[in-house]
Parts: structure tokens; C-alpha cells; sequence
């Protein structure tokens, strides 16, 4: 069996192909840290987090890099706003990106790099675009010449003559060509900036991806992905700049998330709908929130509620006290010997179909229907009044597998006793006394990954179990 998935750049399923067998080089837009991420910057998170667990589960050496944008408008008006410099409020929201992906059972990626780490390399390719004559120049700014990229527009697949006629393309003064955009950009008075051949300033948004992934994975890579919106004009322009400067393919497969929609409505800050991960997970078992992701094929929209949630935590539950009672049994189970070739078969072919599910585009929608069809094989196997020691091995087995590729949790968290938690509370009130904030920073995480909220008031540190 081999993996197909869907290139946006070729608008066609294509067999995957790394270009070194057995390795694959991934990149992942990252967040810009500015505030803390909502559902929509979740998604991306959790479903390739979920594609990079499924090249490993196949065998896969997977690099997987995610880069933070650690200084932008974004972030230097939040920062001006807080009346705090920028490097602290990006610190703050990187810190936060981390505690909220990893309760959504999202690990860190191989490499992390920051753009204030990068500004060197920045630096570099922009000079060495401007030596090609691809960039130019103009008043302390630094513009990249769309038009003389002959293949600009094939990731949107929109001509330059359909670019030009598009109402958001600003025409500009500095620039040559209405459709350039901008590499490198003159500092305003007083905001953050580093010396360059043009003067004070910083990167453009679209430069960093491109330099970030030359740096750390070379100059083709095997998968580049992000949510839909970046396809037009981020990732565009990550293709003209890194094809222009390294004269090959950036990227052999793109693949972008589809959006989430809130109770039925795109999600806009127009319309202030945004929903934040972070008040998420106070409200619902960061599981279930990542499990409601999964339950939907990437590539669609999806819609997000509180009843979708309920639906996914309902649905969660199932699994999960299929996993508790096959435990139980095991413990109680012994070898039967021979007549347990069936169930074997049986586990052994929803094993196959759960791998076709995801081979298939990485389908976690029809892989997690597999995983329910295993649930009503593993029921009927526990009314059988004698159970195999082996055959329930086998089902825990299957189930550990699926859970591993979609990053749920098929073993339920043993709820903490209301003791437990004030003893916790205590521990975390001495470190701070003794200004191990570490300490007391991992007290806290840890009582939210298990549902517990605290509240620190003048009167004390109160606490409340989420709904």
C-alpha cells in the first residue's frame, strides 16, 4: 500500500514519493504570537501534528519544523498596546501556543525557529535575490519583481492579469509594479528593527518562511503545509522567492487545512467570533476538542459548537470505555489456546482498513469509522463468557495503534481527588514562596491538563473542576 494525498499545487491525489526514501522534510506555517491561538490556528496544529504521526507510524524519519513569527504589526501593536516590548509579549504567547497545542495532544516539532533567531539568513536571501534581479531596492524597502517570475500564480492558479484586476492589489509609489511585494520593510519611529544594506527595518511576512525553510531543511523539501488561507499570497510568494533564488521546486507536495466555521458562520473577527483554544480547554477535556478535529477529513470545512462537542465527547467516551472494559477482562482472561483465529482475522483486517483510511489522503474521518467498527467487534467479543488472554492483547493492541496515529487518548484520566488537588495547590503556593516558578508554572499546567481550573485572588487560590 502506498500513501496518496492531495497536492494543491497539482489540484490531484499523487502518490507520495519522498525525495529520500525511508526520510521526510516537513514544514508547517506556524502561528504569529501575538495573542493566544484560536480554534482556527488549532486545526492546522492538530491535523498535521496528526499527518506527522502517521509518516512514523509508517516508517517514516520524519524532520518536522514549524517556525514562530516573533515580530510583525500584529505583535508591535499588542505590544504598544500592553505598554510592554514586543520580545515580552511574544514571549508570553509562544509560551502560551505551547501549553495550549500540547494539552490537544500536539507535540513540539524537530525545530521551532524564530524569525528574531533568523534575521541573518533573512538578510542573506534577500541580498542574494537582489544580485539575481529578482528584488530591488526603493527608498529603504525592499520589493520582490513578481512579473518576472514566469510561473507567479500556479499554487492559487490566478494569472497576473486576474492579480492585477483584483481590488486588494495596492498600487504603491515605492514599488515598481503594483504587484510586488514587499521582502524587507523600513522601521517606523521607535518599533523594533535590525541594521541591514537598506537601513533599519525588519523582514516582510512572506521572506521568513522561505529563508527559515532553506536554513533548516534544505532547498527542496518533500511536504509544505498550512491552513487555506495561506495558500494566496503567503505561500505563492514563498514559491516565487525560494524558486527564484535556488532555481528548483520549493516544495514537492503542498497540503492545506480546511476552515473552521462557528456555528455555522465563517469564523471573522469582523463578526468577533473568534474562539480561543485557551477558553476552550477550560471548557471542555482538551481530548475531545482534538478529537473533534480529527473526526472530519482535513481537507473540509468544518462546522464548530458546543453541541459538536458534546456529540465528539459522547463519541470519545465510547471508545474509551471499550479500552477500560478490554483492560478489565485482560486481567481476568487466560490463554485459551486454538478457536481465536477469527477474531485475529478479524482485528488484524480493521487494522488494514484503518491504514487504507489514512493512505487515502490521510482520511481520519473514515479512520476513525474504523475504530468505531472495532468497538462493536471488541463489545460483541466481551459477551463471550471465556476470553483469550491474546485475542484481547491483540484488541488493545489495534486500539493503541489508531490512538497513537490520531493523537487521542484511549485510556480515560483517573479523576483527581478533591484532596489531591488541595494538596497540589499547596505544593505550588510554597514554590512560589520560593520563587521556583518552574515548579509552581507545572503544578498549574498539570491540574489544567486533568480539568482543574485555578483562580489566584487576593484571598488565596481558589479552584473549580472544568464542565
Amino acid at each position: 500500500m502506498t500513501i496518496q494525498l492531495y497536492n494543491t499545487l497539482t489540484r490531484q491525489k499523487e502518490t507520495f514519493q519522498p525525495i529520500e526514501e525511508g526520510k521526510v522534510k516537513m514544514y508547517v506555517c506556524g502561528p504569529t504570537v501575538y495573542n493566544y491561538i484560536h480554534i482556527g490556528n488549532a486545526r492546522p496544529a492538530v491535523v498535521f501534528d496528526m499527518v506527522r504521526r502517521y509518516l512514523e507510524y509508517r516508517g517514516y524519519d520524519v524532520t518536522y519544523v514549524s517556525n514562530f513569527t516573533d515580530v510583525d504589526d500584529k505583535i508591535i501593536k499588542a505590544a504598544n498596546e500592553l505598554d510592554e516590548d514586543v520580545m515580552t509579549v511574544a514571549e508570553r504567547y509562544i509560551a502560551a501556543y505551547y501549553n495550549d497545542t500540547e494539552a490537544l495532544g500536539v507535540r513540539k516539532a524537530d525545530l521551532h525557529p524564530r524569525v528574531t533567531e533568523s534575521m541573518d539568513d533573512i538578510i542573506t536571501f534577500i541580498t542574494r535575490l537582489i544580485d539575481k534581479g529578482y528584488a530591488y531596492e526603493s527608498s529603504g524597502d525592499v520589493y520582490f519583481r513578481t512579473r518576472k517570475f514566469d510561473t507567479y500564480g500556479q499554487l492559487s492558479q490566478q494569472s497576473l492579469d486576474d492579480l492585477q484586476a483584483g481590488a486588494r492589489i495596492q498600487v504603491e509609489e515605492k514599488k515598481e509594479d503594483p504587484l510586488d511585494f514587499v521582502l524587507w520593510k523600513t522601521a517606523k519611529e521607535g518599533e523594533i528593527a535590525w541594521s541591514s544594506p537598506w537601513g533599519e527595518g525588519r523582514p516582510g511576512w512572506h521572506i521568513e518562511c522561505s529563508a527559515m525553510v532553506k536554513k533548516h531543511l534544505g532547498d527542496t523539501i518533500d511536504i509544505h503545509a498550512g491552513g487555506q488561507d495561506l495558500s494566496f499570497p503567503h505561500h505563492e510568494n514563498e514559491i516565487a522567492q525560494s524558486e527564484a533564488l535556488n532555481e528548483q521546486r520549493m516544495a514537492n507536495y503542498w497540503i492545506h487545512n480546511g476552515y473552521i466555521n462557528i456555528d455555522n458562520e465563517k469564523m471573522s473577527k469582523s463578526l468577533n467570533n473568534f474562539i480561543l483554544v485557551h477558553d476552550i480547554i477550560r471548557q471542555f477535556d482538551p481530548d475531545v476538542v482534538r478529537f473533534f478535529i480529527v473526526n472530519a477529513h482535513y481537507r473540509s470545512p468544518i462546522n464548530f459548537s458546543d453541541e459538536q462537542l458534546e456529540t465528539a465527547k459522547t463519541s470519545l467516551e465510547r471508545i474509551q470505555t471499550t479500552y477500560e472494559n478490554l483492560t478489565y477482562r485482560l486481567g481476568e482472561s487466560a490463554d485459551l489456546g486454538g478457536g481465536q483465529d477469527k477474531w485475529f482475522a478479524l482485528i488484524r483486517k480493521e487494522g488494514e482498513r484503518f491504514i487504507a483510511s489514512m493512505d487515502d489522503d490521510f482520511n481520519s474521518a473514515n479512520a476513525v469509522a474504523v475504530m468505531f467498527d472495532l468497538v462493536r467487534q471488541a463489545n460483541i467479543y466481551l459477551t463471550e463468557k471465556h476470553t483469550s488472554k491474546e485475542v484481547l492483547e491483540a484488541f488493545l493492541k489495534q486500539f493503541d495503534d489508531m490512538a497513537f496515529v490520531l493523537g487521542i487518548a484511549v485510556k480515560r484520566q483517573a479523576e483527581l481527588l478533591d484532596e489531591d488537588v488541595e494538596q497540589l495547590i499547596e505544593e505550588r503556593i510554597q514554590a512560589r514562596k520560593d520563587r521556583d516558578f518552574a515548579r509552581a508554572d507545572e503544578i498549574r499546567d498539570s491540574l489544567k491538563d486533568q480539568g482543574i481550573i485555578l483562580e489566584d485572588t487576593p484571598q488565596g487560590t481558589r479552584w473549580k473542576r472544568g464542565s
